[in-house]
């Protein structure tokens, strides 16, 4: 399970946690113009818009779980089980394997209007990676600093909503996640006044009374509902430092600690990373479970018109500063 934000500030920021019981010994990854995309349908990229994220290479391909492209258009891919379909295998232009769609994306468009145009028609299939790999059940949401849509491939077809909130979960479907916020609409950042009976002396005890009714669980809608009202809520500051930082506060806010989502067999889901790229700069940031200091890798100090990847471990080892 998972959860992806897009945020203004002094910058347009866009990242997400990834939330699941194992890991897939990610990298952040740069995908410079050079590096040859071929694709399932038989086309050939063989230049385009580099790219940032975190992302598994195999077979020196990157499989990204969300990037950034030089043009500061951003992709994530969240989990969507039980509801993604894909169809069957078809070699024409339309078609594109699910694992395709984040480099096909972001190797040609820059604004969410390019996006648009680009998945009209379009058709995502289910062909694997490979045996070690096959097709994830996903949906996406693809963000830049003016706009955000939720990509669902449905059994209905290919979907493409405008996403107003600039979140994704995972399940249910995108438009059931943003109508159950009106259930919400009474939470404020303010404790409200005594609607519940004015003749009676009830004491405001405590701050934060306005928020009372906000989930604090883990289940996908409600850590919907939860990244919304924070984002939302979440002050701008002067620096892009206390951006990032205060981006990062976002996605804490449906952190998922280990041990509390228990999957079986001694498995607990845990948030593996969060991510924050400025993608006004090209500067990917991360935090891993194990390190919660900030780490960042820059897109545009790397030759960019290179035609091989270039890689970066995560860094998850615990640090602690020591004062005395």
């Amino acid at each position: 399970m998972c959860t992806s934000v897009s945020f203004n500030g002094n910058h347009h920021y866009f990242g997400r946690n990834l939330d699941l019981d194992y890991t897939f010994n990610q990298e952040v990854v740069i995908t410079p113009r050079n590096v040859v995309f071929e694709l399932r349908n038989g086309q050939t990229l063989s230049s385009h818009f580099a790219m940032i994220g975190m992302a598994v290479i195999s077979d020196n391909y990157p499989l990204y779980f969300d990037a950034t492209n030089e043009k500061g258009l951003s992709i994530a891919g969240l989990n969507y089980p039980k509801n993604a379909f894909y169809q069957p295998d078809e070699k024409t232009e339309n078609s594109i394997a699910s694992f395709e769609l984040i480099p096909y994306v972001l190797s040609q468009c820059t604004t969410i209007d390019e996006v648009k145009s680009l998945l009209d028609d379009l058709i995502i299939t289910d062909v694997a990676f490979s045996p070690e790999f096959p097709s994830s059940p996903l949906h996406w949401i693809i963000a830049d600093k003016h706009a955000a849509i939720t990509v669902e491939s449905d059994r209905d077809g290919l979907h493409v909503y405008d996403n107003p909130v600039g979140v994704l979960t995972n399940n249910p479907p995108f438009p059931t996640q943003l109508f159950n916020l009106n259930n919400y609409r009474h939470l404020s950042a303010k404790t409200s006044a005594n609607f519940f009976a004015p003749q009676l002396d009830l004491d405001a005890y405590s701050n934060g009374m306005g928020a009372i009714g906000l989930p604090g669980d883990l289940s996908s809608m409600s850590r919907f509902v939860r990244a919304t009202f924070t984002k939302e809520h979440s002050l701008k500051f002067q620096t892009v430092e206390e951006d990032i930082n205060q981006f990062f506060h976002i996605l804490s806010s449906v952190w998922q600690t280990k041990g509390l989502c228990d999957v079986g067999e001694e498995h607990y889901e845990y948030t593996i990373y969060s991510s924050c790229c400025d993608t006004d700069t090209g500067i990917y940031y991360y935090k891993t479970y194990n390190n919660s200091q900030i780490s960042a890798v820059s897109l545009h100090h790397e030759n960019l018109d290179a035609s091989d990847l270039i890689h970066y471990p995560l860094v998850t080892k615990t640090s602690i500063h020591s004062i005395n």
